[in-house]
């Protein structure tokens, strides 16, 4: 068969593909099914060294180097020619034994051993060399020269390395390795064979027997044996071994490895770390060695994981308890099995030291005398017992090893947990044969094997409970080491164990948490910085919460209290620590709270458990107290900026889970946890009160429901027993009280004394209270654990329950006199004399012997005291078997991954996170402490607004403010703003935006504020929007606030508001850029004498711009617009922080108002000599007004208060400047508009405010008022009816009518309500209305001056001022309120329908109002509204509505309206108002009342009161004719005349002789007085005076025309007036 080639070879093997195995006497496919279990194996990720040689050539290359190596020593010189050749040796294959014809042995990879030599051949080759001993005899090589020779024999037919025999390849190599009798070098070159071997990939998971070649090769290395020689050469050797055993460890075989094999290598790497004789760089490379092999051991755990399946815990049962109770290390210092555990010492000059060749070195020995047969048997039976454990007699060969070899178990839980006990051990802080060096060293290593497997070694039972005990007991005690370099990787090693197995640690979590706390935390106060507010950084603790009371040693038991030094030393207290170590607690406090979700699990494990500390808010309070610069003066300058991050990482920690989704599954537990916090805070408060005064904590607990019944000694009992918090100094004196023995016994009872001797019975019980100083107290207890004890406990020798009551009392006096430092060695208590002092008092006879000494030796080494009285090692060991004892019955630590506890988490911490921030950022110099200070506010305040703690918001916008000095305490001066008129803008230079614009720290908290934790938080805000509006007030104040900030709040027509005139105004852009010095002087000295203030600098002017800049960057608007829909209690706290500013008491500042008015024609303000403007008190009142009108559906919380602001600045308006009032009317009325329907504003309530106003108020007010008025009757229905029908309505829109600019809004008012269908007149306001009316009629007399200069001017410029009047809006609306008054006679009859008034009385009430306005406005000087006014009352006195047949009070229309107009007109200031028209008007009276008396003449007849009616219109008409003032009258008033005595005469009611005494009486007196004024006139009409006399009842011929027009007056009103005129005009 054709061989393949060595390239073909490695070509295969870099494919990939597997390489043919000859057959041969060993399966490796049956060996490697019947000894590897299936698991993954464990092997290093670096790939092969590929090889560019042939591996069997390479292989026999090195055995040729190793026996060449022997050869040159004088013991192998003289080896056999096979030896070099290569042959069987004579001792390994002897002819002798062979027969003719037998098989021959077979080579391990199945060929024929066909080269054998011959005894004839070997003889013959020995002589041709010259090898001849002494007589001629052959030489015979020794086993080791044997070896190899066999090997190279074997590998001669080899084809495929991998399925060479791997126990035949490694058997020459290990014999030398284990050889006493081969010096350092030849080993070394052995062990670099091997490590080629598995570095070229020579030893593969394939190759045949490879769990037996692992096997042997550990128990080769851990037994290495050498001469010694110098010591570079024998540490050579150590240093390969290491390299080695971790090639094995990571290679294809590491995982086959057996727990013995383990744990002996691991044996042997820890020897050579602790090793002190060895040189410095052995023992750290061996520490390194170890690093990596227990990586590999220890990440095994995760497949044994895998293997188990869920059921972990089952791999502590599984094991073969027999096997593992063998399976011991021993610590490296007792090691037999050391790697260096009897080398020499290293000297410091290694070369001066002689090596004697009679000594060897080995793994298991020192040097040592080759001589020595003793240590050579010892070493040979040890190796015997190894083989034999590995299934191998020490005289067979390996290549006759039988295929049934007992199965190798490959290593697990066994070594790995014998491994992790013995690297705990080195960690006793008590053993003095471990140096802190070794501890060192096994920290590291731990520290490495919990990265590696932490979280499995927390899920193997065993494993977890070695962590729980000796780990955590020895790691809490070395990191009270001063040894910096042991308490640096005590802390790393301790952070490790937390970070990876906290799960199983809860209460050592506790412990050690605590201590770092209580020796970090510094009780001093913060230091005051010039600069800083104090009220920025409230909050913080000065101590932490977990702070225990200091124990008391009155009556303890013990003479003298333990030392503050030593309580130090123990961690009793925190204590002195060097400013090194307190950095490194500060660095492992960091990398815990680094940890995502620590803090969150210590707030649910601790904070949120009734007996648990509060390890969370002390850990924040901690790193909030550490991050001040002053923590820096008693530790190092790192530790500010470590707490600094470690607090910020935990506030980005719940910021990052805000965006995530919160499982409803943490819900039940949050309220659980909430209601354990709850349960806690009473408990502790209730704790404290029984520390003051037990009867009232008692009290307080039973009232809260803690004790269900504050009467049952039990349940008293059980919680005082149950909570740690209660003093048991105070607890064991009010149990000790002769009137509380009932709960002595109770709490005697809770405890269990069975199967205890009585000194362990008293130690449970004082370890529960403690032992009052005096003795009737004490002897009170003592009674009650006596009968306690001897009924439930007692051994059967004791008699009776006086024995025990003595005997206790004999163990308290033992343990005083044992334990008192007072008390010398020589003269304490001897055994003896403690029996002797119990002799017969056991009922007479005396306790057991055995029974005292057990009592005697408990307390002789174990003093009873209390916990905290402890010194020395019996504190720490007490604390520590508590706690384990605590650990079994504590709940199962909870973890999590969500945000359902934030909430309560930040609630109870963001105070000191806040308080630290503020600080920092005061006290901060560099961009990267900025920006993650800003990031931690701007977190903070998202936290807050996103869980509801407003408080926390409240705070971080009053830190930010106080930054900002935007807000402070009293007013910035304003006297001395200057405005700058640049190029682009005007700029308001100001005291406050000049020192602002140059505090870049007040700029950036100012945006900060605004863009980080206002906007968009609006709703959240509560007290701070105080702050806010402070700000707001002092930028708007000084012209800072934008403008788009005002154009979002003004929804109402009103101008901007007036701000505070600057007191100088300089123009730049006028000025000539290249003034010089001189011109500038000049401008100072011209400023000077004018009293100006100086003018601002170019660096005030920047100043203030950069103050632009920065406001502007704020994101005002945005605030503004959602500032329309905040919550209800937001907006309360907005509008209570607006109107608290408003000026309470004394008046505020005096300003200069800027000339901007509020109409295009303003009226003169009457301003209060003692008043003064405040443009800030209307900018509260307008964005107060604001808010309740956008958001009505929350103003029910603050409408009230703005509207009583308002209301309350209407009614004192004789104190408050004109503007501030017109204001407040105006905002008063838009809430009333908008927000009708809510309960806290009323119509009547406040139009009867508005006009109680003064005149002269009112008009100032006029035009906001009238707007105001306008908005409120644009609302709904209701809102028009109640305002229409308020009488102070009605009175505000007259008085506000007279005002010029209001007039025109005014009309517009009244218009809106005729015009409103259905319509809102209505009884009660009908007669304002028309009065109202009238008042707009009655205003259009200003035009008259228009009217008497178009009659002074002449003919030529008459067109002019006719157009003028004519298209006067103020005649114009004079008019159309004419009009009006006669529209609302419509509503007359309707309304007397409506009314329950008599007729008289109804007529009255509604007709004269419409006459008397109509009358009114027939005089107005105005002559286009007196003839509107003649017309619409003539329409209304001719309304077929006005008479009645059956009623008289229409006749009132006579006296009380056409006579007093005529009467008015008479008079001649009437008549001198428009003399050119008033004549006409009065001819249009006279006119109008014969008219009106002819039309109503039939109905008159009727009446009683006609005569002398008829007699008062002759006088009037003689009046107007004897006036005197106009022509037109003396014409007018006789053909008025003519017609009316005509037409009465006609109808037959003026009849001369007439039988009727009335008309008789009628005709006489009408005779009479025409003949006074107008004589002729009745001969005129009635020439036959006499005939008619004598002839009474026949019509007169020239009556004819009469008698029509008489007829005519009984027929409709339209017919009745034509021929009125028709008379009138002839």
């Amino acid at each position: 068969m054709t061989v393949p080639t060595f390239k073909d070879r490695v070509h295969d093997d870099h494919a990939g593909r597997t390489s043919r195995i000859v057959p041969g006497p060993v399966s490796p496919t049956r060996f490697m099914s019947s000894t590897i279990p299936n698991l993954p194996p464990i092997t290093n990720d670096a790939p092969p060294v590929a090889i560019a040689v042939d591996p069997v050539a390479l292989i026999t290359t090195e055995c040729i180097t190793v026996t060449s190596a022997m050869r040159k020593h004088a013991r192998w010189s003289h080896s056999s020619v096979s030896a070099i050749l290569g042959g069987s040796s004579p001792g390994g294959a002897s002819l002798k034994g062979l027969k003719a014809g037998a098989p021959s042995r077979r080579q391990p990879n199945g060929s024929p051993a066909s080269d054998i030599l011959t005894i004839h051949d070997e003889e013959s080759l020995t002589g041709r060399w010259g090898l001849r001993g002494k007589k001629g005899k052959s030489l015979q090589d020794s086993p080791l020269m044997s070896a190899f020779a066999r090997l190279r024999n074997d590998l001669r037919g080899c084809t495929d390395i991998r399925s060479f025999d791997i126990p035949s390849l490694l058997h020459p190599f290990l014999q030398v390795i284990r050889s006493s009798s081969t010096s350092a070098p030849i080993t070394s070159l052995a062990l670099v064979a091997i490590t080629k071997f598995f570095a070229y990939n020579l030893i593969s998971r394939e190759s045949p027997r490879l769990p037996l070649g692992m096997q042997l090769l550990s128990a080769a290395i851990t037994h290495c044996r050498f001469e010694a020689s110098d010591s570079a050469a024998d540490e050579t050797v150590l240093l390969r071994i290491l390299k080695l055993m971790e090639d094995m460890l990571s290679g294809p075989g590491g995982d086959l490895l057996g727990d013995e094999s383990v744990c002996e290598m691991m044996e042997t790497g820890l020897s050579m770390c602790c090793q002190m004789r060895l040189s410095e760089l052995l023992r750290r490379t061996a520490e390194m060695s170890m690093v990596a092999m227990c990586q590999i051991v220890f990440q095994r755990l995760k497949h044994l994981e895998d293997e188990a399946g869920d059921d972990v815990s089952a791999l502590d049962f599984t094991m073969d308890h027999a096997e593992t109770a063998e399976l011991k290390m021993d610590a490296p210092l007792k090691s037999t099995n050391a790697a260096t555990s009897q080398l020499p010492a290293v000297p410091k000059d290694t070369s001066a030291v002689p090596h004697s060749a009679s000594q060897e070195t080995g793994i298991e020995g020192t040097s040592r005398p080759s001589s020595s047969l003793g240590h050579r048997s010892s070493q040979e039976s040890h190796l015997k017992t190894e083989n034999n454990r590995i299934g191998l007699d020490s005289r067979q060969d390996v290549t006759e090893i039988p295929d049934t070899v007992p199965s190798l178990k490959p290593y697990s839980l066994p070594s790995i947990r014998e491994l992790f006990r013995v690297l705990v051990n080195l960690l006793e802080p008590h053993d003095r044969q471990h140096t802190d060096a070794m501890r060192i060293m096994a920290l590291r290593i731990i520290d490495v094997s919990l990265e590696v497997a932490g979280p499995s070694i927390a899920k193997h039972p065993s494993l977890a409970y070695l962590a729980k005990d000796s780990l955590c007991r020895n790691l809490f005690q070395l990191v009270r080491s001063d040894n910096m370099n042991l308490l640096n990787e005590s802390l790393r090693v301790a952070g490790t164990l937390l970070s990876t197995c906290r799960s199983v640690l809860k209460l050592q979590q506790e412990l050690f948490l605590s201590y770092l706390v209580a020796c970090l935390h510094p009780r001093v106060e913060i230091p005051q910085e010039a600069g800083i507010d104090p009220s920025l950084y409230q909050g913080v603790p000065q101590s932490p919460k977990l702070a225990k009371q200091a124990a008391s040693s009155t009556g303890s038991g013990r003479s003298t209290p333990v030392p503050v030094k030593d309580r130090q030393k123990l961690g009793m207290e925190g204590g002195s620590r060097k400013p090194d170590a307190r950095e490194a607690m500060v660095e492992s406090i960091g990398a815990l709270a680094r940890i995502p979700t620590f803090l969150v699990e210590l707030f649910i494990n601790y904070d949120s458990e009734v007996d648990r500390g509060d390890l969370c808010e002390d850990l924040v309070g901690l790193l909030s107290r550490s991050a001040f610069p002053d923590s820096a003066t008693w530790s190092t300058t790192n530790v500010p900026p470590l707490c600094l991050d470690a607090l910020l990482s935990y506030v980005h920690f719940m910021a990052d889970r805000l965006d995530t989704q919160m499982d409803s599954t943490y819900l039940s537990d949050r309220d659980r946890l909430r209601t354990q916090r709850t349960l806690k805070k009473v408990i502790v408060r209730g704790a404290t009160k029984f520390n003051e005064n037990p009867k009232s904590g008692i009290a307080y607990l039973g009232s809260q429901g803690v004790i269900k019944d504050p009467d049952d000694p039990i349940s008293v009992v059980k919680l005082l027993r149950g909570t740690s918090r209660v003093s048991k100094k105070v607890l064991g004196e009010y149990l000790s009280k002769k009137n509380n023995e009932h709960l002595l016994e109770a709490f005697i009872d809770l405890l269990d004394f069975s199967e205890k001797r009585v000194d362990e019975a008293l130690r449970d019980m004082l370890g529960s209270f403690r032992l009052p100083g005096e003795s009737p107290l004490i002897e009170r207890i003592v009674t009650v654990f006596s009968a306690k004890y001897y009924s439930h406990a007692a051994a059967q020798s004791i008699a009776d329950q006086d024995a025990i009551y003595v005997l206790t009392y004999a163990i308290i006096m033992l343990n005083t006199d044992q334990h008192n430092p007072n008390v010398k060695g020589p003269n304490r208590m001897t055994f003896e004399a403690f029996s002797r002092n119990l002799r017969g008092v056991n009922g007479g006879k005396d306790f057991d012997r055995d029974y005292l000494y057990s009592i005697f030796e408990s307390i002789k080494t174990n003093e009873i005291i209390l916990p905290d009285e402890h010194d020395n090692k019996h504190a720490f060991d007490y604390a520590w078997k508590e706690l384990l004892q605590k650990a079994d019955t504590v709940e199962e630590y909870y973890s999590c991954e969500t945000s359902a506890f934030d909430a309560d988490m930040f609630a109870a911490t963001w105070k000191p996170v806040v308080a630290t921030l503020s600080y920092v950022f005061m006290s901060a110099s560099e961009d990267a402490v900025y920006q993650r200070v800003v990031t931690g506010f701007y977190q903070c305040a998202q936290l807050a607004a996103r869980y509801q703690i407003f408080e926390a918001l409240d705070q971080i916008i009053f830190c930010l403010t106080k930054i900002s000095n935007l807000a402070p305490d009293s007013a910035p001066n304003t006297a001395l703003n200057t405005e700058v008129q640049l190029e682009n803008a005007n700029v308001m230079v100001s005291e406050l935006a000049v020192k602002f614009g140059r505090d870049c720290r007040a700029q950036l908290a100012t945006i900060v504020l605004f863009k980080g934790v206002v906007a968009g938080n609006e709703s959240s805000i509560h007290a701070g929007w105080t702050h806010i509006v402070r700000i707001w007030l002092n930028l708007f104040s000084n012209s800072i606030l934008p403008s788009i900030f005002f154009q979002r709040q003004q929804p109402m027509e009103l101008p901007p508001i007036p701000i505070q005139s600057p007191t100088h105004v300089i123009n730049r852009d006028d000025r000539n850029s290249g003034s010089g010095l001189f011109q500038s002087f000049t401008s100072y000295l011209q400023s000077y004498a004018a009293d100006d203030p100086p003018e601002p600098s170019e660096e005030e002017v920047n100043d203030t711009l950069c103050t632009v800049d920065c406001i502007n960057a704020c994101p005002m608007e945005q605030i503004s617009s959602n500032l329309t829909t905040l919550s209800p209690e937001s907006l309360a706290s907005l509008t209570r922080a607006l109107l608290d500013e408003l000026p309470q008491g004394a008046s505020p500042v005096v300003a200069v108002v800027k000339p901007e008015p509020l109409s295009p024609n303003p009226t003169k303000l009457h301003t209060n000599a003692t008043a003064s403007y405040n443009p800030t008190v209307v900018y509260i009142l307008e964005l107060a007004s604001i808010l309740v009108i956008e958001n009505k559906h929350s103003s029910a919380f603050s409408g009230k208060e703005v509207v009583e602001a308002l209301q309350d600045i209407v009614r004192n308006a004789n104190n408050t400047h004109p503007l501030i009032v017109s204001r407040a009317t105006f905002y008063l009325l838009n809430i009333l508009g908008e927000s009708h329907e809510l309960s806290f504003i009323r119509a009547p309530v406040v139009l009867h405010t508005i006009s109680s106003l003064n005149q002269a108020m009112t008009e100032n007010s006029a035009v906001p008022i009238v707007q105001g008025l306008l908005l409120c009757l644009k609302g709904p229905r209701p809102l028009r009816n109640e305002i229409v029908n308020t009488p102070d309505f009605w009175l505000m829109a007259r008085n506000l009518q007279k005002v010029y600019n209001a007039a025109k809004s005014v009309f517009e008012l009244v218009s809106g309500i005729l015009n409103d269908t259905p319509s809102t007149i209505t009884a009660d306001n009908y007669e304002a209305c028309i009065l109202l009316l009238n008042d707009i009629a009655t205003a259009g007399s200003v035009s008259v001056a228009l009217e008497k200069g178009h009659e002074r001017v002449g003919r030529k410029p008459k067109l002019l001022k006719t157009i003028a009047v004519k298209d006067n809006d103020i005649v114009t609306r004079g008019k159309t309120a004419v009009n009006m008054i006669f529209r609302l006679s419509s509503r007359v009859p309707s309304l007397i329908a409506q009314s329950h008034l008599e007729r008289t009385e109804a007529w009255t009430a509604y007709w004269s109002p419409i006459f008397r306005a109509l009358s009114t406005q027939c005089i107005n000087p105005c002559r286009e509204i007196r003839h509107q006014a003649f017309s619409s009352l003539q329409r209304a006195l001719l309304s077929p509505e006005l008479a009645s047949p059956g009623h008289q009070e229409w006749t009132a229309i006579f006296g009380e309206v056409l006579i007093p107009l005529i009467l008015q007109l008479l008079k001649p200031e009437i008549y001198h108002s428009d003399p050119a028209g008033m004549s006409e008007t009065r001819v249009q009276a006279a006119t109008l009342l014969c008219k009106i008396f002819l039309h109503y003449l039939v109905l008159l007849s009727e009446w009683d009161g006609m005569l002398e009616l008829w007699l008062r219109i002759l006088d009037i008409m003689d009046r107007l004719m004897n006036s005197g003032q106009s022509d037109s009258l003396e014409e007018a008033v006789p053909e008025s005349l003519k017609n009316v005595l005509l037409v009465m005469a006609n109808g037959g009611y003026l009849v001369p002789g007439s039988s009727l005494p009335a008309q008789s009486h009628l005709w006489d007196e009408t005779w009479k007085r025409l003949e006074r004024f107008l004589p002729g006139m009745f001969r005129e009409l009635f020439p036959q005076e006499g005939i008619a006399s004598s002839e009474q009842g026949r019509p007169d011929s020239h009556s004819a025309p009469a008698s029509i027009t008489v007829s005519q007056s009984n027929q409709s009103s339209g017919p009745q007036d034509n021929s009125c005129e028709t008379a009138a005009g002839s």
